[in-house]
């Protein structure tokens, strides 16, 4: 894409992103989310699936040559979508527990995936009224509660980092590589908002080592990334891929802030 066509397609996506976060909001100041729970115990509501119905026909529209490949219709089997090599990748409600817990940790994430990496990205948090956004070419903005859109960047690392974990998602190696990391500060956040936590010089460091999926992450990676960061597969230390195997799992991984910063021998007591 040209930097017209993709500044172009940045916005729509934006405009997308907000669109579903408001249907996310209605259902947000009900009483009852309508909450069930899927084959792997975790939890649905309402509003995952009217943010789904949203997108999918808002990016069907948008580029009607380009398949989607939602969290909430992910039973699309290998042998399909292994010939993609440009894809939506969606998580219509990103932090399902936080939505349910209300505390405005959740998000909206839409991604493009070209020849396996995110080369576009949004994530929209609608309680909290905030977008990341980011594409190659354009780099990785923020727009604030207020309106404001600005350029972010990540930070040198300061005397005393900020790592920030998983609000909802606790184990024992990142207890080992916390008690292992030197003096730090550690912050904890739900969603992809803790890609972007990074991506604006917030935090330093984001160690995964719990569960996720590929939808969970393709739209904060291409923030963080465009941003200055990288995010690296435990423990190869290479770059986060998708669409590459027929598990929609990932492997454990690491966003960092600022790859000149040798925090290489931490993330190695993970393996």
């Amino acid at each position: 894409m040209t930097q017209t066509s993709t500044t172009d397609t940045l916005e729509a996506v934006l405009a997308i992103a907000i669109d579903a976060g408001a249907r996310i909001m209605e259902i947000y100041g009900s009483a009852d989310f309508g909450v069930t729970s899927k084959d792997d115990d975790s939890p649905l509501t309402q509003a995952d699936l009217a943010a789904h119905r949203y997108i999918l026909s808002s990016l069907e529209k948008l580029s009607p040559n380009y398949p989607v490949l939602s969290e909430e219709a992910a039973n699309i089997n290998w042998g399909t979508r292994k010939p993609w090599s440009r894809y939506w990748l969606v998580d219509p409600l990103d932090g399902t527990k936080e939505f349910i817990k209300r505390n405005g940790d959740f998000t909206v994430n839409i991604a493009l995936i070209e020849g396996g990496y995110p080369v576009l990205g949004v994530v929209h948090a609608p309680a909290l009224n905030t977008s990341y956004l980011a594409a190659e070419g354009l780099g990785a903005f923020k727009i604030s509660e207020n309106g404001r859109r600005a350029k972010i960047t990540t930070r040198a690392v300061p005397a005393m980092p900020a790592l920030v974990v998983s609000r909802s998602h606790k184990d024992e190696k990142l207890a080992k590589l916390l008690d292992a990391a030197p003096e730090h500060e550690a912050v904890s956040r739900g969603s992809s908002l803790k890609f972007c936590q990074v991506a604006e010089g917030t935090a330093d460091l984001y160690p995964r080592t719990g569960p996720t999926s590929e939808w969970d992450t393709a739209a904060g990676q291409c923030v963080a990334e465009q941003a200055g960061a990288q995010v690296l597969r435990l423990p190869e230390l290479t770059r986060l891929q998708y669409n590459q195997k027929e598990s929609l799992l990932n492997p454990l991984f690491a966003v960092i802030g600022q790859p000149e910063y040798d925090w290489l021998p931490l993330l190695r007591t993970v393996a």
